[in-house]
C-alpha cells in the first residue's frame, strides 16, 4: 500500500487562482475594541461552571470547617490569607484563559484580495482551511469546537471553555499552577485537622469517660449521680457535628487528590511543551519542524513576556509578544 505523505491531506496550492478565492464568503467586520472572547459550547460551559464550584466548595470547607472555628488565630489568619489569594488567582487565571481570544485566525480572509496582498513568489506555498475558509498561517490548526483556526493550538480543554494557543497559553499554566498549590495546601490543612482533632476528641472522650487515671474516681461518681451518658463537646474542632464534618473533609480530600495530580500533570505538561517549543498537537501528529529552534528560556519569555519580572505569575498581566509577522502565512 503506497503511503500519502500527511501534507497532502492540506488544502495546498502554489497559485492564488487556484485556492478558489471565489467561495469563501468575505470575513465579517471586526467588531468594536475590547469584545469579549467566549465559546458558546454547552460542555465546556458546564465544565467551568464544575470547576468555579468546586473551588468555592473548597473555599467553604476551608474557612468554615477548617480555620474559623480554630482557636489559633495566627494559624487561621496565615493559612486564610494564603489559601484566598491562591484561590482568586487560580479563578482568575481561569477567566482569563477562558474569555482570552488563544490566536484564532480571522474567519473567511481566504479572499482574491487577500491573498494578492501576501505577494506570491514562485514556489512559495501558502495553507488554506476549507472548514473555515481562511489562510492558514504556519503551525495553526482547526478547531472543530471553537470553528475556528488557531494560531499554536495546543489542544482544546473544556475546563477553561477554550483552545489552549498563542494568546492564553500563559494563563492556562498559571490556572494550572494556582489550581495544583490550592489543592495542596487544602490537604495539608486537611491532614493537621484531622491530627488535631481526633488527639482532642480522644482526650475529651476519655477525659468524659473516667478512662484516665485522674478521672476516674470522679467519673464514677457523677456518673452514678446523674445517670446519664456523658457528653463530649465536638465545637472545638468545628461548628458542625462530627458526620457531617468528617463527610465535608473527605470530599475535600478526594477533590484536592485528584485536583492535584491532574493539575501537577497538565501544568508539567505544558511547561515542557513551551521548552522544546512544540505543542501538544504537533507532538502527537509528529509534525517536522518548520521553525527556528530557540533556547528554552526564549521561548519561556515568548509565552510570558520578554522582560522577566512578578508578571509571569500574574493573570493580569498581559505578555508582550509583539505584532504578528504578515509573512507567517506564506512557507
Amino acid at each position: 500500500m503506497m503511503l500519502i505523505p500527511t501534507h497532502h491531506f492540506r488544502d495546498i496550492e502554489r497559485k492564488p487562482e487556484y485556492l478558489q478565492p471565489e467561495k469563501c464568503v468575505p470575513p465579517p467586520h471586526p467588531g468594536p475594541v475590547g469584545t469579549m472572547w467566549f465559546i458558546r459550547d454547552g460542555c465546556g460551559i458546564a465544565c467551568a461552571i464544575v470547576t468555579w464550584f468546586l473551588v468555592l466548595y473548597a473555599e467553604f470547607v476551608v474557612l468554615f470547617v477548617m480555620l474559623i472555628p480554630s482557636r489559633d488565630y495566627v494559624y487561621s489568619i496565615v493559612n486564610g490569607v494564603v489559601f484566598n489569594l491562591l484561590a482568586f488567582l487560580a479563578l482568575a487565571s481561569h477567566c482569563r484563559a477562558m474569555l482570552t481570544d488563544p490566536g484564532a485566525v480571522p474567519k473567511g480572509n481566504a479572499t482574491k484580495e487577500f491573498i494578492e496582498s501576501l505577494q506570491l513568489k514562485p514556489g512559495q506555498v501558502v495553507y488554506k482551511c476549507p472548514k473555515c475558509c481562511s489562510i492558514k498561517p504556519d503551525r495553526a490548526h482547526h478547531c472543530s469546537v471553537c470553528k475556528r483556526c488557531i494560531r499554536k493550538m495546543d489542544h482544546h480543554c473544556p475546563w477553561v471553555n477554550n483552545c489552549v494557543g498563542e494568546n492564553n497559553q500563559k494563563y492556562f499554566v498559571l490556572f494550572t499552577m494556582y489550581i495544583a498549590l490550592i489543592s495542596l495546601h487544602a490537604l495539608i490543612m486537611v491532614g493537621f485537622h484531622f491530627l488535631h482533632c481526633f488527639e482532642e476528641d480522644w482526650t475529651n472522650l476519655l477525659q468524659a469517660y473516667g478512662l484516665t487515671r485522674e478521672g476516674t474516681a470522679e467519673a464514677r461518681i457523677s456518673l452514678h449521680e446523674k445517670k446519664q451518658p456523658p457528653k463530649v463537646s465536638s465545637t472545638e474542632c468545628s461548628s458542625f457535628s462530627p458526620p457531617t464534618t468528617v463527610i465535608l473533609l473527605i470530599l475535600l480530600c478526594f477533590e484536592g487528590l485528584l485536583f492535584l495530580i491532574f493539575t501537577s500533570v497538565m501544568f508539567g505538561t505544558q511547561v515542557h511543551s513551551i521548552c522544546t517549543d512544540e505543542t501538544g498537537i504537533e507532538q502527537l501528529k509528529k509534525e517536522e519542524r518548520r521553525w527556528a529552534k530557540k533556547t528554552k528560556w526564549m521561548n519561556m519569555k515568548a509565552v510570558f513576556g520578554h522582560p522577566f519580572s512578578l508578571g509571569w505569575a500574574s493573570p493580569f498581566a498581559t505578555p508582550d509578544q509583539g505584532k504578528a509577522d504578515p509573512y507567517q502565512y506564506v512557507v
